[in-house]
This record gives C-alpha cells, structure tokens and sequence, in this order.
C-alpha cells in the first residue's frame, strides 16, 4: 500500500478514534519508509496523544524542530547508545538520510554506539550485535551469580531433607 494511501488511513482511524490501530499502521510505515519523515511525525503525534514524552521524542529524534524535553525524555529514557541506535530505526548510511541535521544525528548516534562496543559499527551490522552492550555491570553480574547460587543451595537442601524424611 501506498504511503499516501497508508496515511489516509491513520487519518481516518485517528478521526474515529481508533488511535492504537493508527499507531501500528504508522510503525508499519516508518519500518518500510525509515528515511521518509512523515510517518516519524505523525507518529510523535500519536505517543502525544497517549502522554508518552520519551516515544514522541524518540520519533522526532532526526527532526531540527524538535521538542527539548521529548529529546531529553527519548535519550533518558535509551540512555544506552546502543538501545538508542536501535531505537531510531535508521537504516542504511547517512548519507540517505532526508535532511542534513538527520544525517548529524544518525551519524551521531551510530559513532556512540561504536564507542559503546569498542568496535566500529553500521546501520546495517546492528542486527548482529547481541544484547545491548554496556547495561550489566559488575555489581548486577555478581547478584544474579550468587541469586543463582543460592537458588541452587536451596535446592539441593530441600532435595536431600525429603531424602532423608523418605528413610526415617
């Protein structure tokens, strides 16, 4: 379908206040069209509508009239550059992108997450990078070990207490 076509219908579903069935068809359309900004704008709209600041801003993310504090919200709340990198939904270089200021952002975005994983990373090698790369820390490494080892120990005290019970 048409992207014209594709946004009479939001449109149309937003007049009748079908507003989750408007946004799923504007994800659709920014998934086929990432560089055509409409889509991303009218998608901002639409999280406006929900009260969703972080997703608005996350929309208007390539946009040079964008809002500061849905910016602030977007990167608060993808702090990681790598989640940011995903979340912009850019595809191919930056070259592609519709207007200078996006270009600086894609470009931006995909040099902190390059930082991020030590490596030089693209648009189109983000799909093979596992996880989101520096989130975990030491601290968080070392609860979820010992959360597991004491899970284990539990276990395997509960298993050898009904073993015993059994022969008693």
């Amino acid at each position: 379908m048409a992207l014209n076509d594709t946004l009479a219908r939001v449109d149309a579903d937003l007049a009748s206040g079908r507003v989750p069935v408007a946004r799923q068809r504007l994800r659709g359309l920014v998934s086929s069209y990432p560089h055509e900004p409409a889509p991303r704008r009218r998608l901002a709209e639409v999280y406006r509508l929900y009260g969703d600041p972080a997703e608005a801003g996350r929309w208007m993310y390539l946009e040079e009239d964008r809002c500061p504090e849905e910016t602030a919200a977007f990167e608060e709340r993808y702090a990681n550059a790598v989640r940011r990198m995903r979340a912009v939904a850019g595809r191919g270089p930056e070259p592609a992108a519709p207007t200078p200021f996006a270009a600086r952002q894609l470009a931006a975005v995909r040099e902190a997450a390059s930082d991020t994983l030590g490596h030089p990373v693209t648009w189109e090698s983000l799909a093979k990078v596992k996880g989101d790369i520096g989130e975990s820390s030491r601290l968080s490494d070392v609860l979820t070990a010992g959360g597991c080892l004491l899970f284990a120990i539990v276990f395997l005290g509960i298993w050898i207490y009904g073993l015993v019970s059994l022969f008693r």
